[in-house]
């Protein structure tokens, strides 16, 4: 595939998050390419994204606002419109408080996970004790 774009992109390889509307839903993808007029993303399976989304890039705490220039598979290429690179804003108590609260929620689920296959791993062990 030909060149298009008039600057390098760099090589990267940032976790990032697209915004599809007003932060209420988020697809977590990768960032492959990236420079200051634009990305390419790549997600774990094909993705149907409006025409127009919110990047955010929370190794460097920015949300960049985008528009899709093409897509391919599980790739997509994002054209930056103006220079809206922004810090976000510091989250409310609330926003902290239910980020808090699902992270409890997943520790708590995982625990669970983890003691039943430990409890498998020991039945198992009894069985091929009780085999040999």
């Amino acid at each position: 595939m030909a060149e298009r774009r008039n600057s390098r992109r760099p090589k990267s390889f940032l976790r990032g998050f697209v915004y599809v509307s007003r932060k209420r839903g988020a697809l977590s993808c990768l960032i492959r390419d990236l420079s200051d007029k634009g990305a390419r993303i790549v997600f774990s399976d094909t993705v149907t994204l409006p025409e127009v989304v919110d990047l955010y890039i929370p190794q460097r705490e920015q949300t960049i606002r985008a528009q899709v220039t093409w897509r391919r598979n599980d790739e997509i290429g994002l054209a930056f419109t103006a220079v809206e690179r922004r810090a976000d804003p510091a989250p409310s108590a609330g926003e902290v408080v239910q980020r808090v609260a699902l992270l409890e929620a997943e520790i708590a689920s995982l625990r669970v996970l983890l003691k039943r296959l430990k409890g498998e791993k020991a039945d198992a062990a009894a069985r091929e004790e009780a085999v040999a």
